[in-house]
């Protein structure tokens, strides 16, 4: 199977989902709607997420780990105490436009991606010929990524695997002058860098993208910001990024998860000179 992913329903605030060979529930704010499929097919999840209390997984699933096949990329996946998976299937959109970008460029083409989580948009580039400079303060996270980058044949394309505070790696990288053509952000509402920094998207996206400015101002050819920050609507981030690059056209909207029933999670901009 090509596609080992699918979008069941959602609804009550949940959303039901198959990974590989498992279903899963895990909470989601904006379905706020009635569920289209009926209590039988909810009864199905072998892994249940919920947030009320504590963080917890009901398991009758027996895997801890196992692999996927999601858009041409085999994946690792583990259920973790935040309630992910190691995926999350909106950002499809966001790295097939990506790489669509890439396909234009002709040359070495340097791509940052910034809070990189398991690297399934490093791999996206990578797939494509690009270089990679891969950023996360997770040590475990990076780790995982480069296991993905063996499942897919990449443990030796030129991938920088860095662990490191996005914003800090970001302004030692503009005093090296060093420069990309494209850059990915994916930050998170609130986190804590390698040696505890504390980032919080409403005091630091704006800083964070002026010194994006200055790693994309001699070959930026492309850039994609997007977040899940409940209140950051497109149009929020539209707003910013038009501030820091402006005349600049940008596209934004709602991530997507594809299905029976589309389902919004989070929101994006983006722009290209391509």
């Amino acid at each position: 199977m090509d596609n080992d992913y699918e979008l069941i329903d959602s609804g009550n605030e949940k959303k039901l989902e198959r990974f590989g060979p498992h279903i899963m529930e895990r909470p989601c704010f904006q379905a706020i709607w009635q569920p289209s499929k009926n209590e039988k097919v909810w009864n199905k999840a072998q892994y249940i997420f919920s947030r009320e209390g504590r963080n917890l997984w009901k398991k009758r699933g027996n895997d801890d780990v196992w692999e996927i096949d999601f858009e041409g990329m085999k994946l690792k996946l583990s259920p973790t105490d935040f309630g992910h998976l190691g995926l999350f299937p909106e950002h499809k959109m966001l790295w097939k436009w990506m790489q669509t970008q890439i396909g234009k460029l002709t040359g070495e083409v340097n791509v940052l991606n910034l809070f990189a989580y398991t690297g399934c948009a490093t791999l996206a580039a990578a797939q494509k010929g690009a270089k990679v400079c891969h950023v996360d303060a997770s040590k475990k996270s990076v780790a995982w990524a480069k296991e993905n980058a063996a499942l897919n044949g990449l443990e030796k394309h030129p991938i920088r695997w860095i662990v490191d505070d996005a914003l800090k790696f970001m302004k030692r990288e503009a005093k090296r002058e060093n420069h990309y053509e494209g850059i990915i952000l994916d930050p998170p509402s609130f986190g804590r860098g390698a040696q505890g920094q504390l980032f919080k998207i409403e005091e630091h996206l704006m800083e964070m993208l002026s010194v994006a400015a200055d790693l994309l101002k001699k070959k930026g050819k492309f850039l994609i910001l997007s977040c899940h920050t409940p209140g950051i609507s497109p149009l929020v981030l539209k707003r910013v990024v038009e501030q820091i690059w402006p005349g600049k056209k940008l596209s934004s909207g709602e991530m997507i998860v594809d299905g029976e029933n589309e389902l919004p999670c989070g929101s994006y901009v983006r722009w290209s000179v391509c």
